[in-house]
């Protein structure tokens, strides 16, 4: 049994002051060991944390008994080792950074779907089903038949809506999924502000359905990408085949570690001809670091500042 539990969590609700509510939150995850980043705003919070489960306890307590928070959603995984280099509470202008004003899921979000309704909903030809992740997240899974806008932020996503609204619109019923809930939650939102009536998202994401359907009903194909050092999960929530390259942060499958130009916590086909020498011995310098020591049983505290920024949960951890 793995003795690291990791804890996807999100909740829109109304804080009327985000920043009070941060050093308590900070405190609790230090005494309890807890690493990953909570995101506080005027609109809810969401992170990823890990630690214990008896540490995790008190922290999921503590935040259901903020305002609007009873229904925390949480997803829980399982990890061999700690995913998260340090613990960071933050205040943001929003929880899931989509860019548009007025835009509020927790009165005005879609019709929740569960896992085991997931499959009937995207098979119904009266329905497009639409991926809100980031176009290097679908590259490495999805459902089938599933629209990539081919975005590179969630940010991204209110435009090429609008771009392709009649495409669509085309038929009554749109159906959104993402990671762990967050991001399709609030595009559902968006979509009804913009007059769209008939949304529906996946209650939990990808991971509750990974975790809840049978491999066998699956309809997802390919693996999940996740905010953390466990980069991908498959069925089951089991640990996936992808790591991150250390050049460019582009999840990496086991044919693109076979190309010629992947250099091991150095760079891969995609960015290997926009990095110099410099810039590859540096590279080379901090994997030979990591790697020694991983070989001493320690953590390697100066990790590389553009892979921490992508398994920082950030503001698309989910």
């Amino acid at each position: 049994m793995s003795k690291i539990t990791v804890a996807a969590l999100y909740r829109f609700a109304s804080f009327s002051d985000p920043e009070s509510l941060r050093q308590p939150l900070a405190d609790l995850c230090l005494v309890n060991a807890i690493k990953g980043t909570i995101l506080l705003a005027s609109e809810g919070v969401n992170g990823t944390i890990a630690g214990t489960a008896a540490g995790i306890e008190p922290v999921i307590a503590h935040i259901r008994a903020l305002p609007g928070c009873s229904e925390l959603d949480v997803k829980y995984s399982h990890a061999d080792a700690m995913p998260f280099y340090r613990m960071k509470v933050r205040i943001k202008k929003e929880i899931v950074t989509l860019g548009v004003a007025g835009v509020d899921p927790a009165r005005q979000a879609g019709t929740y779907v569960t896992p085991e309704d997931w499959n009937a909903l995207i098979a119904d030809p009266d329905t497009i089903l639409i991926d809100t992740r980031n176009d290097y997240e679908v590259a490495i899974g999805s459902f089938k038949g599933a629209i990539n806008p081919a975005t590179t932020s969630f940010s991204d996503f209110p435009t090429w809506f609008r771009a392709n609204r009649d495409a669509l619109t085309a038929k009554p019923k749109i159906a959104m999924f993402c990671t762990g809930g967050i991001r399709c939650e609030k595009s559902t939102a968006f979509l009804k502000s913009e007059g769209i009536e008939e949304v529906y998202h996946l209650q939990g994401g990808i991971l509750r359905y990974l975790e809840q359907v049978p491999a066998e009903q699956s309809q997802w194909e390919g693996e999940c990408f996740v905010f953390d050092q466990r980069v991908s999960v498959g069925q089951g929530l089991a640990l996936g085949s992808h790591i991150l390259c250390h050049g460019c942060r582009k999840p990496l499958s086991a044919e693109d570690r076979g190309l010629p130009a992947y250099v091991e916590g150095v760079c891969c086909a995609t960015c290997h001809a926009a990095r110099d020498d410099k810039q590859r011995e540096r590279y080379a310098e901090r994997h030979r670091q990591v790697k020694l020591a991983e070989a001493r049983g320690l953590d390697h505290i100066g990790t590389d500042p553009r892979t921490a920024a992508l398994l920082d949960t950030g503001s698309e951890g989910q």
